[in-house]
């Protein structure tokens, strides 16, 4: 009896070009109807491994790693000048679900920029912040604002160190006036002195020195008043 051969069952060829399509491992750039483009590392379809993506709109590019189609790990964005018609770099750091996570620096002009941590795109936890105006900040950050402790260095050399909150010099804290050579030292609410001691601090050597130097005041218990005037004032404040 002849062997009698079934005939071979065609498959679709959408099923063909659907398997085509489907993007895995190292491939050549890959545009995007709106004119974006990923050259890179694919995984089930998304972008995944080390890549780099043009942005067309925003014309930025991001280069570093991803995960499940999303900025994940370590990578830099930068946008393009359309002065000098050159990429300029914003962001370096780490990166989790598509937003700045992790130790990072950013950008933001040739003079200003933060080092430090960020949580969910903030910046959250220790940094350092240098403003374009020579000021610079180190300490804790929370929800993209000074909280916490932290020092600021002003230009001219005087300098705050103590707590804060929202962004505001907010508890106790010591404001070093070396221009004039005073140092306060005693509670802030919302950024302005409320409660504390003045001395003279290097009085002789400030450059711009106060005419006369501070009296000495004199109270029973000056500890005791402070403490007990400062505890109401930042009671109130919880």
């Amino acid at each position: 009896m002849p062997l009698v051969k079934a005939p071979k069952k065609l498959e679709p060829m959408w099923k063909e070009w659907d398997a085509k399509a489907q993007k895995a491992g190292l491939r050549h750039s890959v545009y995007s109807v709106n004119g974006d483009e990923y050259t890179g590392e694919w995984l089930n379809n998304l972008r995944h491994g080390k890549g780099t993506y043009m942005c067309k709109i925003r014309k930025s590019i991001y280069e570093g790693d991803w995960k499940c189609g999303k900025r994940s790990g370590f990578g830099t964005y930068s946008v393009l000048d359309t002065n000098t018609e050159e990429y300029i770099k914003v962001y370096s750091g780490h990166w989790d679900n598509d937003k700045k996570h992790g130790y990072g620096t950013h950008f933001y002009s040739a003079k200003e920029y933060y080092e430090g941590e960020w949580k969910c795109g903030k910046r959250c936890g220790w940094g350092r912040m240098y403003f374009g105006n020579g000021d610079i900040y180190e300490g804790e950050w929370l929800e993209d604002k000074q909280s916490g402790q932290g020092m600021l260095c002003l230009a001219n050399e005087n300098r705050y160190e103590g707590s804060w909150k929202d962004g505001k010099k907010h508890g106790l804290g010591k404001f070093y006036y070396l221009d004039k050579g005073q140092l306060y030292e005693g509670a802030w609410i919302e950024d302005i002195p409320k409660c504390g001691t003045m001395v003279d601090f290097g009085r002789t050597e400030a450059p711009y020195p106060t005419k006369y130097p501070l009296p000495e005041v004199k109270v029973a218990d000056p500890g005791g008043v402070l403490k007990e005037e400062q505890e109401y004032l930042l009671g109130e404040q919880e």
